[in-house]
């Protein structure tokens, strides 16, 4: 069985919207039967053209999208929305399509604001539809492995945590020529008070709670707007501490001029230590003082259940950035199959990121911020 698939944004000349569709068809989960992605009609209907759809549901806004699919018989109507639009537009259709009767799937960071993040909770949890937000890297297995390897004990109560996001792709003022991307994710007014930090610190704040399954209590940050005539910050570091007494340090900066996307996380606890990098993702390095490091890989008998059931292909063979999206769509179709069968999805399948984290990550962008503009050392972490 095949959902029905919509999509809110991701039109022509968008980088996201692609790689949410390509996702959406590596397990064959989804069928794309509307969208609306443009806010300009001409280009949301070339956009559904030239991937397929019938032109007259390829919406001019996505009040009609919504509007118009919500009349159409159960057999027919869509199932699944997918917004993938700049984060001023998440909150109203996220919001339009769980009130109407349809399952979201969100692109990070959730919402504009906290205030927008706990309405939308609000909407969440007043609906019977499930709520899935694409923090990406908790898809891939090694991941996984590493929450179930923290979760088991293997390296003793969690002391201290390293998590680093380096990108350098707007090591120049980017925004000043004429490219999309940078122009909106630098603009207050469609990103929101963040820039680096809402972007890709989000992602990184995200994996240390994911995989520790610790939350963040206090924090202590030095935010920096390095390229002249920048809005929004550009670089940052935090200083962390966790409910367990764990300390944390995690970084995130998008002038660094040479580096692309190698997110990086190392948990060290009583007893040993685990380290994972997207650069070598089917490779999770597990420490110790009394022994070797060990070298533990995707798709070998020793992995978990969690880690098995996000892997496709057999040992040996590489898995990447799009098949770890995949495992999100792909868990977030098993969840609402089994809600449509009556029966309950398994833990590996309800394994994907939620309302839960979609707040605590706009509360780590105010935090932060204010915590940047701050002379006190250390503030709490407020939701």
């Amino acid at each position: 069985m095949k959902l029905k698939l919509g999509m809110i944004g991701g039109g022509q000349g968008a980088f996201i919207g692609a790689v949410h569709r390509i996702a959406a068809r590596i397990d064959d989960d989804y069928e794309l039967v509307c969208g609306a992605f443009s806010s300009d009609p001409e280009k949301s209907k070339a956009s559904g053209v030239a991937l397929g759809l019938s032109p007259d549901r390829a919406y001019s806004s996505y009040k009609e999208l919504i509007e118009k699919e919500k009349q159409l018989p159960a057999d027919q109507r869509v199932q699944v929305i997918s917004i993938v639009t700049p984060n001023h537009v998440h909150f109203e259709p996220t919001k339009m399509a769980l009130e109407n009767g349809f399952h979201v799937i969100l692109d990070k960071p959730m919402t504009f604001s906290l205030a927008e993040a706990k309405e939308l909770e609000k909407v969440v949890k007043a609906s019977d539809k499930l709520f899935c937000l694409t923090h990406t890297y908790t898809g891939y297995p090694m991941v996984k492995e590493a929450r179930q390897l923290v979760k088991a004990g293997k390296i003793g109560a969690v002391r201290k945590i390293y998590v680093e996001y380096p990108q350098g792709w707007l090591s120049t003022f980017l925004e000043g020529n004429d490219n999309k991307q940078a122009a909106w994710r630098t603009d207050p007014g469609k990103s929101g008070i963040a820039g680096a930090m809402g972007d890709i610190g989000t992602h990184a704040f995200n994996l240390l709670e994911y995989v520790t399954g610790l939350q963040v209590t206090q924090l202590c940050a030095d935010i920096n707007i390095v390229v002249e005539g920048r809005k929004l910050d550009d670089d940052g570091a935090v200083l962390l501490k966790l409910n367990n007494g764990a300390s944390a340090v995690l970084t995130a900066t998008q002038i660094a001029a040479g580096e692309e996307n190698n997110v990086k996380i190392r948990v060290y606890g009583e007893t040993g230590g685990i380290e994972w990098e997207q650069w070598d993702a089917n490779t999770l390095k597990v420490k110790s003082n009394e022994k070797p490091m060990e070298i533990w890989r995707t798709g070998a008998g020793y992995v978990s259940s969690f880690a098995t059931h996000n892997t496709r292909t057999p040992g040996g063979h590489p898995e990447g950035y799009l098949e770890a999206f995949a495992n999100l769509y792909h868990n977030f179709a098993l969840s609402i199959k089994a809600g449509i069968e009556g029966t309950t999805a398994a833990p590996e399948a309800l394994d994907f990121p939620g309302i839960e984290d979609g707040v605590r990550g706009m509360a780590f962008i105010e935090n932060v911020i204010a915590s940047g503009k701050s002379d006190i050392k250390w503030t709490k972490f407020n939701v």
